[in-house]
């Protein structure tokens, strides 16, 4: 006679998750966007913004920048005046606190990071003009990609 041994309900595969690593198969990956004008001396811009939905955590895999002028001279990493900040409900992201140069270009494969994000939570690109030594950038963007 054989025997069986009913397996405990914390053992078994939770329907709609991934066996492997417990993902739930609907979770989705986020790609948001934004190029703007720059902004003004003292003014901040969201660029790109996602909540999670409720009960779902997240991770942040990729985020990228834009100015006109990196797009015309790909040498012209630095935005004297501009600050960017990643931030994950309202408190900035470690390590991208306030950066002033472009870091992660947009359309040159953006270094891939993991960053968890706690459940529910939203996350922005932020970027703020501090004082008027902008050079010629006219033009702004950003990017996130996670899941």
């Amino acid at each position: 006679m054989r025997h069986t041994q009913a397996l405990k309900k914390s053992e078994m595969p939770t329907q709609g998750s991934c066996p492997m690593c417990g993902v739930p198969l609907d979770s989705e990956y986020f790609d948001e966007s934004g190029v703007v004008d720059a902004p003004n001396v003292g003014e901040a811009i969201v660029l790109a913004r996602f909540e999670l939905p409720p009960q779902y955590c997240g991770v942040l895999e990729y985020f990228s920048q834009f100015t006109d002028e990196h797009a015309g001279n790909p040498a012209k990493i630095a935005t004297p005046g501009l600050l960017w900040m990643l931030l994950v409900n309202n408190r900035p992201l470690y390590p991208y606190l306030n950066f002033d140069r472009i870091v992660n270009p947009w359309g040159y494969g953006s270094f891939q990071i993991a960053i968890r994000l706690d459940d529910s939570a939203t996350i922005e690109f932020v970027v703020r003009q501090v004082n008027n030594t902008t050079s010629n950038i006219t033009q702004v963007g950003g990017r996130i990609v996670a899941r």
